[in-house]
């Protein structure tokens, strides 16, 4: 590799950090309100992909498990379903776990219940995400307004002023309103995914409670015989 290109791969890290002093220079306050809302973003996003990871591999993990639980409530063998349910993985068997645990007090209360402490686990940050969607573009505008503003000032105070000046305050504009719809796209695109995966996971949880609701008629009327 020659000197030349050695000297442009060294400059380009500290080209890159200059154009976001840049950047954050000319932003104004609005611009670092939406650098935090992306760090709160991001946090979020990285934190629920760990837990969606760790739901599925438990989830898939306790599948056998669960349908072992199925054929024991079927066949009335309740105490043994409760102990395989609280020791097998994933949320369906914790929610089975729940419902048997309880089931002389109201099985499908229980069974609702820890679903939603389930599916409430899940959606947990999903409200933080929503919020910075909304007020990603809306502190977007705030920087674009009050860019707008200091240039009219400066127009108005100043019979002979600087162009530089001026462009300074549309500058603070514009790059507030793309920060803004940067922020919001990128915790848009997360947030339907989560949303997506939490529907997913109800509709499989209601699946399973269904199908244990059934089990456990059978069972109620093989322990009656």
């Amino acid at each position: 590799m020659s000197t030349c290109h050695l000297l442009l791969a060294a400059a380009a890290p500290a080209g890159a950090f200059t154009a976001l002093q840049n950047i954050f220079d000319r932003g104004g306050f609005a611009i670092w309100l939406l650098l935090i809302c992306s760090l709160v973003a991001a946090t979020v996003t990285i934190e629920r992909l760990i837990v969606f990871w760790r739901n599925r591999r438990a989830g898939d993990a306790g599948t056998e498990a669960v349908d072992r639980i199925l054929a024991l409530a079927s066949a009335g063998k309740f105490d043994e379903a409760e102990t395989l349910a609280r020791e097998a993985p994933g949320m369906a068997s914790r929610v089975l776990s729940s419902g048997l645990h309880h089931r002389d007090l109201g099985l499908h209360d229980s069974l609702e219940e820890a679903a939603n402490a389930e599916l409430d686990y899940l959606r947990r940050g999903l409200a933080v995400l929503d919020t910075i969607i909304t007020l990603g573009p809306l502190l977007g505008i705030l920087g674009t307004v009050t860019g707008i503003i200091r240039s009219f000032h400066v127009l108005g105070v100043n019979d002979t002023v600087d162009p530089t000046v001026v462009t300074g305050g549309i500058a603070e504009a514009l790059l507030t309103t793309a920060a803004g719809l940067a922020v919001a796209i990128f915790a848009l695109i997360p947030f339907n995914f989560f949303v997506a995966r939490v529907r997913r996971r109800a509709r499989t949880l209601e699946h399973t409670i269904h199908q244990f609701e059934m089990a456990f008629g059978k069972g109620k009327k093989a322990e009656a015989c």
